[in-house]
């Protein structure tokens, strides 16, 4: 008698949920109409998918087997509400197709949620907590990271999100040629920032989120494809691919961070590396530089720069320079000391850090590890490993904060 195989853990279960999230609510949202619906009805696929395959396996099709549990659920809630009928014509299907468990294999339900949600009858800061939600799965917590706000207040924004959209009746449907370049910065940015989290996951015990900064890049394509003569989507597409480019460097064989100046740049993606370069100069006949082609710029130089030594950190001070007049922020003021410190030395980087002004991203570490860097450039060993154990204990990343403080350990007396 042949023992039977034990299921997936829960690690595997939640590592496919990871991978499906997001293509499955946006298509339960096109199917009800309804995204807290939609979210909803994913996580009991969730639940039953946790209580079945540690049973019965993993299925072939795990992404369908989700949906079919999910869109089942859906009908049985529309029966007991007596909606179904009214919910099937407004999509105009018939009640056979509805219950199909197809999901859009080129990501057409994202784009369209996508758009839907960055409907300028929502505040800006409520259309990034939703999409970041519920496109990209991020918990409140690494949302609130994101912004520097607490908590509580990003709740808040998804909630009264939803309710927005369910109460005006928003249909969650890729608007007109208008309304779609209205809605273009807003996505851009929701991209930009579902990216980001992949690259450089806000908390836990990974480096990055592979998943994540795939979606976002994915994401960008169809979106730069989308709108071929527009200057800042080609831009996006070039700085995502560029810079995703470098993610196999970014670890060593035992997975811990290397950073930049210590990467093997043989690991990198030469074809990524091609693509953004294309899409960068698809952006620049388009006409004026904005925020995603200059950083697209940025990302160019390192691309390029055989080695570290030979990286063209003048060049990358100046984009810094034009990008804080086009885009004056906090962070940008906080790359543009690093840029400056290695082209100018770091008294010029620690000057251009300066100018924050008080209290300006105090709980945000990668501002006390550059600090760190820049003092360490200076010879200011002693204020350098402050800097860097004031980093290790902003960050809510675990491979980060071992980062920090190994390089604070490593820091000459």
């Amino acid at each position: 008698m042949t023992a039977a195989h034990p299921g997936p853990g829960r690690d595997t279960v939640e590592a496919i949920w990871r991978i499906e999230s997001a293509r499955l609510v946006a298509a339960l949202a096109r199917f009800t109409g309804d995204v807290g619906l939609a979210e909803d009805l994913a996580q009991d696929a969730l639940v039953a998918a946790l209580e079945q395959w540690p049973v019965s396996g993993v299925p072939p099709k795990p992404g369908g087997w989700l949906m079919t549990t999910a869109k089942n659920r859906a009908i049985d809630l529309f029966r007991r509400d007596g909606t179904h009928r009214r919910a099937v014509a407004a999509l105009g299907r018939t009640t056979s197709e509805v219950t199909e468990p197809e999901i859009d294999p080129v990501g057409d339900d994202e784009l369209r949620l996508l758009f839907a949600a960055c409907h300028p009858e929502l505040k800006r800061e409520y259309r990034v907590a939703l999409t970041l939600r519920c496109l990209a799965g991020l918990s409140t917590r690494e949302i609130a990271g994101a912004f520097l706000v607490p908590d509580p207040v990003v709740g808040q924004r998804i909630s009264r999100a939803k309710k927005t959209l369910r109460d005006k009746g928003i249909q969650l449907e890729l608007p007109g040629e208008d309304e779609l370049r209205t809605r273009l910065a807003s996505v851009l940015e929701v991209i930009y920032l579902i990216f980001n989290e992949g690259y450089r996951a806000t908390s836990g015990a990974d480096w990055m989120r592979p998943e994540l900064a795939n979606d976002a890049l994915r994401l960008a394509r169809r979106t730069a494809a989308l709108m071929p003569d527009v200057a800042e989507a080609q831009g996006l597409q070039a700085l995502l691919e560029l810079t995703q480019a470098r993610a196999p460097a970014r670890h060593d064989r035992q997975g811990a961070p290397v950073l930049l100046p210590d990467q093997d740049r043989s690991r990198w993606d030469r074809l990524l590396i091609r693509r953004g370069l294309d899409a960068l100069n698809r952006a620049y006949r388009l006409g004026a530089a904005g925020p995603y082609v200059l950083q697209a710029a940025i990302a160019g130089c390192h691309a390029t720069a055989a080695t570290a030594v030979e990286t063209d950190w003048a060049r990358i001070a100046g984009l810094y320079d034009v990008l804080e007049r086009v885009q004056p922020n906090p962070v940008v003021t906080l790359n543009r000391a690093m840029a400056h410190g290695h082209a100018d030395g770091p008294l010029a980087g620690l000057a251009v850090l300066a100018t924050l002004s008080d209290g300006a991203l105090e709980d945000y570490a990668h501002r006390h590890a550059v600090e760190g860097e820049l003092l360490a450039m200076a010879g200011r060993h002693e204020e350098a490993r402050a800097a860097y154990t004031r980093a290790a204990t902003h960050t809510g990343n675990e491979a980060e904060r071992h980062l920090f403080t190994q390089r604070a350990a490593r820091t000459p007396p």
